[in-house]
């Protein structure tokens, strides 16, 4: 591949391009007493590429006006450094336009589309990081309220992985609480005569479950109902759930039978999404850390009695004081509130870095207290990293959380099959019928189909802020236009179809050069990938994504209506647009990856 004209030792390619600028613009700065925090480059939307602002900000301590900073920054490149720029020039009261030249340009995509992680780099300082995400209940069916804590969680965990984090995906299921009483009283009254009700039993508890994952889910609700009616169910399930929480052997056992049957229903649920879990603990694995933890809080003097309950007095960041944790409840039982503290206790004992909590935004104020009294007691460090990744819901037309006809919550299972309908529909359609997808024989096809119907809902759900609501339309996010999953999906495997067809026609990839507005404007959009990532994972925002691969696929487009590859009448011109198409694809499809979305090869 071609390096351009320039000196690869001038600028560091395998930084983004803007990270590579300001270390240039940083070197000459100081050569001029700018301080290099205010050195920094960053994209522009003005006619530039890129803007640094930095004279502005040094004028009062360089007793200079802004224009005559940045025009003695300008003076200290030299005239191989002004190779990388088309455009180096002052404007307004005193930033710097930078536009670069398209040999550099050029180089960067060259370096990139030899490099299988297109020049994103690894962290030189890995952070081992839990993401806690999911949210899943045992004796509980998934429902549309799981949706975005499992696309958004697993969406980070993959782009933290592969930008080098040590990530631990944990799914810390709600294994510990009263459901699980209910559960076993309703099993009890229906199959009284099993050995874990018998507390004069003490042989080997059953390996195989008493009850199928059908029973489970046909169970669960009713007792729930009932408990809700009856005081005497619900104090019956309160008793189950203090015999089980103090370790009684027979609801132990079939407690462990719930969890497997439960693990292995969300596993099911799951399955179409890709989702990975390095861990599976629950509220249980933290039962054991809570009473030394609390005993030890007691002694520090950091709980205190309060009508008869236990709890941790708070203060804000600025003083105030706040709504106090509850350590133990006036009847002595653990709250949420202990055992997440008791997990991160855990979790720091295994040296973690960060902490990420990919839970509805409803918790808001129960993170903000289990933060800071983590922070307050000691369990973390001053540098440990806690963050609540909080999300909206997801809403039906009437901007209420989205429910049946009948009122009820929509399983998540549901949405799948409701997205698969709709994305049938849509391959099904005369303009969708693409020769090669109606030769597919019908296994193919639904494949295919399935592909679409997860990209629609990843799409359609990560695609918005994740702290925003948004309303479900899966007719409009299995749509082939706008911004959509299908829509990715689609822009990928056209790409595909013309790599091959130039392939057929014994076109040959070449070194890339660019020539016009178009795959410039291509080469440009491709080079933001690694910043983009970069973005994401400061802010845990995967929208940020999901926009820059829509520019990708729109930038493109108007790349392949300016540039006729099989058209063109210069061999080294072809083949440098092959390689840039290569690079389009490449940077799509792993940005699609890191969604946890597959490409077809056909559609």
């Amino acid at each position: 591949m071609s390096t351009g004209s320039f000196d690869l030792s001038l600028i560091d390619l395998t930084l983004p391009l803007e990270q590579g600028l300001t270390k240039l613009f940083t070197r000459r700065g100081e050569e001029i007493g700018i301080n290099a925090k205010v050195a920094t480059v960053f994209p522009s939307n003005k006619g530039a590429d890129f803007q640094c602002n930095g004279a502005l900000a040094s004028a009062k301590a360089l007793k200079s006006s802004p224009r005559d900073i940045a025009q003695k920054w300008i003076d200290q490149f030299s005239e191989e450094e002004r190779s990388l720029f088309s455009k180096l020039e002052i404007a307004g009261p005193g930033f710097i336009n930078i536009s670069v030249s398209n040999e550099l340009l050029a180089t960067r995509s060259s370096l990139a589309l030899k490099d299988e992680r297109l020049l994103c780099s690894l962290s030189t300082q890995p952070k081992k990081v839990y993401i806690d995400f999911g949210g899943y209940n045992v004796a509980k069916q998934l429902h549309i309220g799981h949706l975005r804590s499992t696309v958004i969680g697993e969406t980070l965990r993959r782009i933290y992985k592969f930008l080098g984090e040590n990530i631990i995906g944990d799914a810390h299921l709600g294994d510990w609480g009263t459901q699980m009483g209910m559960l076993i009283e309703a099993v009890k009254e229906e199959q009284p005569n099993l050995p874990y009700f018998d507390d004069l039993f003490s042989g080997d508890y059953p390996t195989e479950s008493p009850i199928t994952l059908e029973d489970m889910n046909r169970l669960y609700p009713q007792a729930s109902a009932r408990s809700k009616e009856d005081p005497n169910v619900r104090a019956k399930a309160s008793e189950a759930t203090a015999k089980l929480q103090a370790g009684h052997a027979g609801y132990t056992a079939l407690w462990r039978h719930f969890v497997n049957l439960s693990i292995q229903e969300v596993k099911r649920d799951i399955a179409p999404f890709d989702v990975h879990f390095d861990l599976w603990w629950g509220e249980s694995d933290a039962q054991a850390e809570i009473g030394p933890m609390v005993e030890a809080l007691i002694e520090q003097g950091f709980a205190e009695k309060s009508d008869g309950a236990l709890i941790v007095p708070l203060q804000n960041d600025k003083g105030d004081d706040m709504v106090p944790l509850m350590l133990r409840k006036s009847d002595g039982g653990a709250t949420y509130h202990t055992s997440d503290l008791a997990t991160i206790s855990m979790r720091m004992q295994e040296s973690a870095d960060e902490m990420l909590y990919v839970v509805d935004a409803r918790q808001e104020m129960h993170f903000k207290q289990v933060f800071q009294a983590a922070k307050k007691v000691g369990i973390v460090k001053p540098e440990t990293h806690l963050e609540h990744v909080k999300f909206g819901t997801i809403n039906g037309e009437d901007g209420r959380p989205f429910k049946t006809r009948s009122g009820g919550t929509v399983k998540l299972r549901e949405v799948v099959n409701m997205a698969l309908e709709a994305a049938s529909t849509r391959l099904n359609e005369g303009e969708m019928q693409s020769q090669t997808l109606k030769e597919a024989d019908e296994a193919t096809r639904a494949s295919i189909a399935e592909m679409v119907a997860v990209a629609a809902i990843k799409f359609g759900d990560l695609s918005n802020h994740r702290t925003s609501d948004y309303i479900l339309r899966l007719e409009d996010f299995c749509s082939f236009e706008g911004k959509t999953g299908p829509y990715l999906l689609y822009a990928a495997v056209r790409i595909k179809s013309i790599l091959a067809k130039a392939s057929d026609k014994g076109l040959q990839a070449g070194d890339i050069k660019l020539r016009g507005d178009a795959d410039r404007a291509l080469a440009l959009e491709l080079s933001k990938f690694p910043s983009v990532l970069m973005q994401v994972r400061a802010k845990n925002t995967p929208h940020l994504l999901c926009e820059y691969l829509f520019n990708v696929s729109q930038s493109f487009s108007s790349f392949y209506q300016a540039c006729n590859i099989v058209r063109e009448e210069d061999p080294a011109q072809q083949g440098a647009w092959l390689s840039l198409v290569s690079l389009c694809l490449s940077t799509l499809e792993l940005g699609l990856d890191l969604l946890g979305i597959k490409v077809p090869d056909r559609m």
